[in-house]
């Protein structure tokens, strides 16, 4: 794995979801805390902060009317009845233990949907990098992990998942997705496996 064309794409790291006040944070509370997540995933970025390879922050937000979510069903429609991620708002913001990285960290906005390339730059940004393998962290596993992993898979990446840098909505829903779902499309490992992966060609 070259470090130099490898991206590490961050996805949901927002207070709605890690902040204890956030909106959806008894969502994946429970799971969060026995993967982890937030802890590995800030040694992960303290670990690669000083290689070549690229980390992206793709957050998830909405209009104030949720005007662009038409008949939303599943997750977004809970996001439009409970008012969470909406723009301008607090639980929309990125979680300080993020942005504490400043522009390490490039944020690729526009993000409103399951899937971190639908609607954004992230595809042309990748590009522009000369990226060949993304490897995913973030909230929520079965969800937009897992549609971001897979559509950048179909779109010729390598792809990697972080399996305690992610997080279910359930400790089961973890580790079922960690060890029967994802593993069709992506290389499952955790992020000191894959640090020192990327030690050897950084």
């Amino acid at each position: 794995m070259n470090a130099a064309q490898t991206a590490v794409i961050l996805i949901g790291y927002q207070n709605d979801y890690f902040a204890s006040s956030g909106i959806l944070h008894g969502v994946i509370e429970d799971s969060a805390r026995v993967t982890g997540t937030l802890e590995n995933t800030i040694d992960l970025i303290d670990r690669i902060h000083s290689m070549p390879a690229l980390i992206i922050s793709t957050p998830i937000a909405f209009t104030e009317n949720y005007d662009e979510l038409v008949e939303p069903v599943g997750i977004l429609k809970t996001i439009k009845k409970l008012g969470a991620f909406k723009m301008g708002t607090v639980g929309a913001e990125t979680i300080p233990e993020i942005t504490h990285f400043g522009d390490r960290i490039v944020e690729v906005p526009g993000k409103r949907g399951l899937n971190a390339f639908s609607n954004t730059d992230l595809e042309d940004i990748l590009s522009e990098h000369d990226i060949k393998s993304v490897v995913i962290a973030g909230a929520v596993t079965s969800i937009c992990v897992d549609s971001t992993g897979r559509a950048a898979s179909e779109r010729g990446y390598s792809v990697g998942i972080l399996s305690d840098c992610t997080v279910g909505r359930t400790v089961f829903e973890q580790e079922f997705y960690c060890k029967s779902i994802l593993p069709l499309y992506a290389e499952v490992t955790n992020h000191i496996d894959f640090v020192q992966r990327l030690n050897i060609t950084s």
